[in-house]
């Protein structure tokens, strides 16, 4: 072939005609009406070299968060997420529920590949909790990158889009159903008699209408997908809801010969539905397919918009919302008995274990380290911290006030400037205090990505703690949910600050510790600051979390606690 370049990890005896190169060599289009033209027509459909590059050309123009994990990160972090072991046994991330990577037409170090990528999207992305579209997703990448590097960063930008009114991937559970809903609306009004037989038959049609993506997304063989991913890259989400709906069509249709079955379960039904789909190729070309798909007039992509913010709101009103957060806390709340802390109840435990990352919430908590109000060595306390990552560190102060820290990174990555007391961590760090009321500080720059640039090329140098006054300086605190805050433009905190430009080094000071002293956020002031007999502390306003004093603003210590993660999927 002579695709090597984007094609790297396609096994090409099963591509059949698209093995085949023909058709133009290059596009020059920059209009959008007759890009989405040409893709509709399949302009390069029959160019395995132009697709990929045009692939490349659509995913780079999608407007996207400021900061957005790019190749040099995954070349960064793959082996420290990946490790060493066979790639096809990665565990694949929990938010795509079960979800396996179809192969489509990928060679076995392809499919293996995929693992990688979506193991190191887990970490890049930790606000995912749902998205059983990404196995799917970055299997068809691979077909069209030159490495694993430049999916991964595909990938990611499909994730990131921040485009108002343009969606790519549902990333939450609450998308995720609401989508289904809005299918169901859309079959109902655009496909009553494939709707009608879906009734008849199945006892519970949004179970058979959950698998509308999985139709897409997984069935489809891939000489159909791809001109799916063709049309979807320039036009959107809607071109999903299109073509399932073709689908539920051209399935009536395949149905209306045969003898009328009545009501069955409806595991049938979607197993029926889901077999058709895969043998699709037999009586539906691919252009067959999207000319259905297009033909169905009046559908409009506010449309779509509004019925699913509709049925977003049905479902927050019949609590999904809560429901799927409680199902972050099962774990811990099966395993309560087992739980004990001289500092929170189990309930305070879980509001805590509510706000940590989304691969950890099923992991549970071990205590890895106590001290008292007649304090403790630092000596002792790192020789119990360290090698677990990531920990949470509990303070209870001698006027009763809690308050602490997540943290991400090891204790043991202090030593990597011997005796020289610097900053370490990532941005997925933050504070937090228990009373009079619960507030978790994020990192300001999650809060605020207009304070973050492009990706530099180069690593930035470690930040040296500055023995600063711990005075009452004042910041201006924007706490997640306050009003201002648009979900959309939040960042997620990447491994390492150097994968940012910040314009302060004090907004990148997470954890430090030294052989006097422990502090946690860093500029103008310490979140926390502790000292070599981990006895007394301070507290005050700094620039890494823009939070308040935690507590106190000179404490005694009257009990520290620090517990890691064990059992889970993150460890």
């Amino acid at each position: 072939m002579t695709e090597e370049d984007y094609g790297c990890f396609v096994d090409w005896d099963k591509m059949g005609e698209l093995a085949k190169s023909s058709g133009p060599s290059k596009l020059d289009c920059k209009d959008p009406r007759e890009l989405k033209s040409l893709a509709r027509q399949g302009h390069w459909a029959k160019n395995h070299k132009l697709r990929a590059q045009i692939y490349q050309q659509l995913i780079k123009a999608i407007p996207c968060r400021t900061v957005t994990p790019d190749g040099e990160v995954y070349r960064d972090i793959v082996v420290n997420i990946t490790g060493k072991k066979d790639p096809t046994c990665i565990p694949l991330p929990e938010f795509v529920d079960n979800t396996p990577v179809p192969k489509y037409c990928l060679k076995k170090d392809g499919f293996g590949a995929a693992h990688k990528i979506l193991a190191c999207v887990a970490s890049q992305f930790p606000d995912i909790s749902h998205c059983p579209m990404l196995p799917a997703m970055t299997s068809l990448l691979l077909h069209f990158s030159a490495d694993e590097a430049q999916c991964f960063e595909a990938v990611s930008r499909l994730l990131a889009c921040n485009e108002p009114g343009r969606r790519m991937l549902d990333q939450t559970f609450l998308a995720f159903e609401s989508s289904c809903m809005t299918f169901g609306d859309l079959a109902q009004k655009y496909c009553p008699s494939a709707h009608k037989l879906i009734v008849a038959t199945a006892q519970d049609v949004l179970e058979v209408y959950s698998d509308w993506l999985c139709w897409v997304l997984g069935d489809l063989p891939f000489s159909h997908v791809v001109r799916v991913l063709d049309v979807f890259l320039v036009e959107g989400y809607k071109v999903l809801y299109r073509v399932a709906l073709a689908i539920l069509k051209f399935y009536r249709k395949h149905k209306a010969g045969q003898a009328q079955l009545g009501s069955q379960d409806s595991a049938g039904v979607r197993s029926d539905i889901r077999a058709f789909v895969r043998g699709i190729g037999s009586s539906v070309s691919p252009e067959k397919l999207l000319e259905k798909a297009f033909s169905i007039r009046l559908f409009t992509r506010k449309e779509i918009s509004l019925l699913q913010l509709a049925n977003e709101k049905s479902l927050q009103q019949k609590g999904i919302t809560v429901k799927q957060r409680s199902r972050r806390n099962v774990h811990l709340a099966v395993d309560a008995e087992n739980f004990s802390s001289d500092i929170v109840s189990t309930k305070e435990m879980r509001d805590i274990w509510s706000w940590i990352p989304e691969r950890f919430a099923l992991c549970q908590p071990k205590l890895l380290f106590t001290t008292s109000k007649h304090g403790c060595s630092l000596n002792r306390f790192y020789s119990h911290c360290e090698g677990h990552e990531p920990t949470l560190m509990l303070i209870k102060t001698t006027d009763r006030e809690v308050c602490g820290a997540y943290l991400s990174t090891d204790w043991e990555e202090r030593k990597r400037t011997g005796n020289k007391l610097s900053f370490f961590g990532t941005g997925e760090c933050f504070v937090f205090r228990m009373k009079p009321e619960m507030d978790r500080f994020e990192w300001v720059v999650i809060r605020h990505p207009e304070r973050a640039s492009a990706v530099p090329t180069q690593d930035s140098p470690t930040h040296d703690t500055e023995t600063s006054d711990q005075g009452n300086s004042t910041a201006n605190t924007l706490m997640p949910g306050q009003p201002g805050t648009d979900p959309s433009d939040r960042l997620s905190p990447f491994l390492a600050t150097r994968h940012f430009h910040l314009s302060s080094m004090n907004s990148s000071m997470f954890m430090a510790g030294g052989i006097d002293s422990i502090i946690i956020g860093g500029g103008d002031g310490n979140a926390l600051y502790l000292d070599s007999e981990l006895n007394h502390g301070r507290t005050a306003c700094c620039a890494t979390f823009e939070n308040p004093p935690l507590c106190s603003e000179n404490f005694q210590v009257a009990l520290l606690e620090v517990w890691g993660f064990e059992d889970g999927q993150g460890t």
